[in-house]
């Protein structure tokens, strides 16, 4: 005897949910989760979800409909590195306009040398 297939959950243009919505096991190969992604490496990159996975809780109590936004893992770019970012802001905001010092009083602008000359 033939299994039957679940339609509930089954909308892949979108008409019912507003999205692409499959069920849990249906879901397409090119479609990850948030922490499939961040297992291979990858991040979003800036994409919306793509489409959504929906499926039943069998917590007890009340039946509750469980759901998983996915992303398309070709539009997904490498995650980022924290070396990458640069500190250019923050070491121009420790130096001293006037005498070119390393320390700085932010409440001022200038180093507290400067600042005393500035304020006598």
């Amino acid at each position: 005897m033939a299994r039957r297939t679940r339609t509930r959950f089954w909308d892949p243009s979108g008409h019912r949910y507003g999205i692409p919505t499959y069920p849990r096991k249906k879901i397409p190969p090119h479609l990850r989760t948030l922490r499939q992604l961040a297992a291979e490496g990858l991040r979003p990159g800036g994409q919306g979800p793509q489409a959504q996975a929906l499926w039943c809780s069998r917590v007890p109590g009340p039946p509750r409909v469980r759901t998983a936004y996915l992303y398309d893992v070709r539009l997904a770019l490498p995650k980022r590195t924290p070396g990458r970012r640069t500190r250019t802001t923050e070491t121009q905001t420790r130096t001293c306009p006037e005498c070119l010092t390393e320390t700085i009083d932010r409440r001022f602008g200038v180093c507290p040398d400067c600042a005393e000359e500035a304020a006598a």
